[in-house]
């Protein structure tokens, strides 16, 4: 069963507040402050885009990638260069998974695709941390739009998403 898809399910003081606004508010409450969002001319939707406006490694970029379980979403953070594994992630939620649409992500994140960040959404979704992402100091992570993000480490972004760190990559 599809989630149902419709604008009145999502909190009215967020659809007031930007994207931008909602990522910092739910970065505070989370305990993270004087996080330093960046925005630039350029689209940062991308991996390769992200890490190309940054001036970083690709393997740093996080991208937050929305799974369907069912009618349960699953939110995947996986590092830049790698491919999300579908049969691995179906092992770890316990039932087959497919790629959300984008209209179902737009309504279960309150985000766009390119621009969802890993925290911030518009209700709670089980989260699934590459391991890869560990192996930096600093990670970077979409901040509400397609050309916006925000360094993090990653044990914090771990803590923040309350996500649980697993190998979620194919294997070349």
């Amino acid at each position: 069963m599809q989630p149902a898809l419709n604008s009145s399910s999502v909190d009215r003081t967020q659809q007031r507040q930007s994207s931008t606004d909602r990522v910092r508010a739910a970065l505070a409450a989370s305990g993270v402050r004087d996080v330093r969002l960046k925005e630039f001319a350029e689209s940062t939707a991308t991996a390769v885009g992200a890490a190309a406006a940054i001036g970083t490694t690709v393997g740093r970029i996080v991208k937050s990638l929305v799974f369907m379980a069912g009618d349960r979403p699953i939110l995947v953070l996986a590092s830049g260069p790698n491919r999300v594994d579908l049969d691995k992630v179906a092992a770890l939620v316990g039932e087959s998974i497919t790629r959300a649409r984008a209209d179902q992500v737009r309504v279960l994140t309150c985000f766009a695709v390119g621009g969802v960040p890993p925290i911030g959404h518009t209700q709670t979704l089980a989260t699934y941390i590459d391991r890869d992402l560990l192996a930096y100091d600093e990670v970077w992570a979409a901040a509400g739009t397609p050309n916006s993000v925000f360094p993090i480490g990653p044990h914090d972004l771990v803590r923040i998403t309350g996500g649980s760190v697993a190998d979620v990559a194919e294997t070349a």
